[in-house]
Parts: C-alpha cells; sequence; structure tokens
C-alpha cells in the first residue's frame, strides 16, 4: 500500500475529552487498539493485556509515556469517539493506498453485528454497509445503518466517501433503487443491481420475457460454465440483453441503463435431473457481455465468502457484546483496518487466525504488518 499512513489519517480526528483529564494521548489508544486486533485481541480487557505485554515495542511507535490505559479507559474513550470521523479517516486511507482500475467491481453490502443488540437498552444490533474490492479484497468504506431497512439511505452516504471512478459496483435488491443509480452514475462508475419484488414492475417485465430455452439461443448472448465436486455438478448460465424495449417505459426511469442481464445456477446432486434451478435478474449502466455478467456477479458474492465469513470466522465479529454509545461500530471499524493490514501482509501464507496469533506473539512480524498501513 502506497500513500500516507493511516496514523496521518487518524490524526484528524477530535479527542472527545476533557483535555486537562487525559493521561493518556487519543493516538496511542488508537494505536494500541489497532494493534491489539491485528494481534487477535476481541475485548477491552485482552486489548490492555496486549500492551502490557507488548508496551517497549509500543513505545516505538507512539509515547505511552504513562504506560499502557486500562480497559476502562479504552472503553470509555472508544465509545466517545466520533464513528463518523473514524470512517471518514479509514475510507481518506484507502483512497491513498487503493487506485481503483477500470471494470473493477466494487461489492456493496450489509452484515448485522449479531450479539451487538442490547435488549434491556432496547437497542438494535448493529448494521454495517461496507464496500469490498473484489479483486484485491480489501475494504474501502463502511457506514453504520439502524437496520437492514435502511440500507437504502446509507448506500448513498458510503458511495460519498469513496473513490469509485470507472468502477463495476454492484449492490443486490435492496439497493436496485433509482436514486442509488444515479448517485453511482454521478461518481463516474456504473452499476450492476439485483432485481427483486423490492421493484415490482422491473420483476414481472423480467418474468414475461424470460424462458430458460433463451439460454440456448444462437443468437443470444449467453454464457456458462460448469463446477463438479462431491457428487454435485453445478451449472451457472447467464444471458446479457441490450434490447431495452422489454422493458417498455420503466427504460427511463433508471438512468443511463444499457444491459439487461439474467443468471440461472443450476444445481444437479448424484446425477439426478436437476431440481434446484435459482434464476437472478439483473440491470446495468455498463455494456456487459454475458461473461462479464457472469463474472461481475460472482464477484459480488466475493464480500460474503471473503470478508464477511473472515470477520465472523477469523476474528469471532459476531460474538462481540461491545456495543455501548459509538463503541460497537468504532470497533467495527478498527476490525475492518486490521482485516485490511492482515491481507496486505502475504509473505506468510495462512489464514486470518493464524496471522493474528503470529503478530501476537512475534514483534517483528507485527511490525511486518503495520508497514502496509504506512507505520514504520
Amino acid at each position: 500500500m502506497n500513500g500516507l499512513g493511516l496514523l496521518q489519517h487518524l490524526s484528524i480526528i477530535s479527542d472527545p475529552r476533557q483535555q486537562w483529564k487525559v493521561e493518556h494521548k487519543l493516538s496511542d489508544i488508537l494505536f494500541l487498539t489497532i494493534v491489539a486486533v491485528i494481534g487477535g485481541a476481541e475485548g477491552w480487557e485482552e486489548i490492555e493485556d496486549f500492551g502490557v505485554d507488548h508496551l517497549d515495542w509500543l513505545r516505538q511507535y507512539g509515547d505511552f509515556e504513562n504506560g499502557v490505559p486500562v480497559h476502562d479507559t479504552i472503553a470509555r474513550v472508544m465509545g466517545m469517539l466520533s464513528a463518523t470521523q473514524l470512517q471518514k479517516s479509514f475510507a481518506a486511507w484507502m483512497k491513498e493506498c487503493h487506485v481503483a482500475t477500470a471494470g473493477e467491481v466494487i461489492a456493496i453490502d450489509g452484515k448485522t453485528l449479531r450479539r451487538s443488540y442490547d435488549k434491556g437498552r432496547r437497542q438494535g444490533a448493529i448494521h454495517m454497509v461496507s464496500a469490498f474490492s473484489a479483486a484485491n479484497q480489501v475494504v474501502l468504506g463502511q457506514v453504520k445503518t439502524d437496520d437492514k431497512s435502511n440500507e437504502i439511505t446509507a448506500i448513498p452516504e458510503l458511495l460519498e466517501l469513496l473513490s469509485i471512478r470507472g468502477c463495476l459496483v454492484t449492490i443486490d435488491a435492496m439497493g436496485c433503487q433509482r436514486a442509488i443509480a444515479q448517485k453511482v452514475i454521478n461518481k463516474g462508475a456504473d452499476y450492476l443491481l439485483a432485481v427483486k419484488g423490492n421493484q415490482p414492475r422491473l420483476e414481472e417485465a423480467f418474468n414475461n420475457y424470460f424462458r430458460m430455452e433463451m439460454f440456448q439461443h444462437p443468437d443470444s448472448d449467453s454464457y456458462s460454465t460448469q463446477e463438479s465436486g462431491h457428487g454435485r455438478k453445478e451449472t451457472q448460465l447467464s444471458l446479457a440483453v441490450d434490447d431495452l424495449s422489454i422493458l417498455g417505459d420503466l427504460v427511463f426511469e433508471w438512468p443511463e441503463l444499457k444491459t439487461l442481464g439474467i443468471v440461472a445456477a443450476v444445481r444437479e446432486v448424484g446425477g439426478q435431473p436437476a431440481k434446484d434451478i435459482k434464476v437472478r435478474y439483473y440491470i446495468s449502466s455498463a455494456r456487459l457481455s454475458a461473461k462479464e455478467l457472469l463474472e461481475a456477479s460472482r464477484s459480488h458474492w466475493s464480500i460474503e465468502s471473503q470478508l464477511h465469513w473472515q470477520l465472523d470466522v477469523g476474528m469471532r465479529e459476531d460474538d462481540c457484546r461491545i456495543r455501548r454509545e459509538q463503541a460497537g461500530e468504532n470497533m467495527a471499524t478498527i476490525r475492518h483496518i486490521a482485516f485490511n493490514a492482515l491481507r496486505g501482509e502475504t509473505s506468510f501464507k495462512a489464514g486470518m487466525k493464524r496471522k493474528q496469533k503470529r503478530a501476537s506473539r512475534n514483534n517483528a512480524y507485527l511490525s511486518q504488518v503495520l508497514a502496509g498501513l504506512g507505520v514504520s
């Protein structure tokens, strides 16, 4: 990663504490929290323990004049810290160190932090909407929404943070909204939006048009792939249509619409005739071939398999009960920083959990991981 270091971007965040009471610099607390999460810490006590165990090493990068803050101080500061400022700093850092290439797929999707709900306070679980570079497998930015239904309002806020000119932004059916499509266009990118029942007229137009035999028509732009294993065979079929007349007047409601897409997944088990057939519809402002459509639609799901799954399995995000004030949201962003740092370190070929364990016990390796953040 190139550009300004992460800590330089974090330095713009204002300290919410009364200055005359401050014993530990905000930069030290943030740095400690980030490196502790890189090292596998999952709560405030573990962050404090990591600091105590690595204090001499930490002083190579920060002051830590009064030693390591206790876990109550870390929790209080992370709860008071502006989540919006932290997210903006994160996105600004990623703009510096990740240059988007033409046609790059940027997948946008939401994830609920399941244990972050607080029944006693009538506080729902935190839901984060993230942008993920499918090719480079790094998080580009994230924003919090009150619940999954509010992704519609959160996605434009997230898009505003990103540098996505020339990219193809993929969003599931929740984000299939005219305002979101226009926002993507305004950012100099193209959209690929899944179509479901929340756009009933669009879905009806696709249903009236599509027949499975179209995938075999000699004049159609179609493409297919096949994968086999464990007694199962899955065939992926795609069809790209540039005749927009099938939408009628609806075509004028979607900005710069150029391609209608249909993707089908056919699964056979044990050599028996296929019973499981899933068909998905798409609209896009990009001129996509059937092959490009299938590749882009599959790339979108990398945010589930490469990001969300890693956060749950590698970093145990769904088990995290941190939720008071803005702490849960801030820790979600910290985990994204740690995820990007560990992903960016490629000399040690291992999964997320093994990398975290090595970072926790090997200061030289931890310093190597930090180099990807611009910390030296």
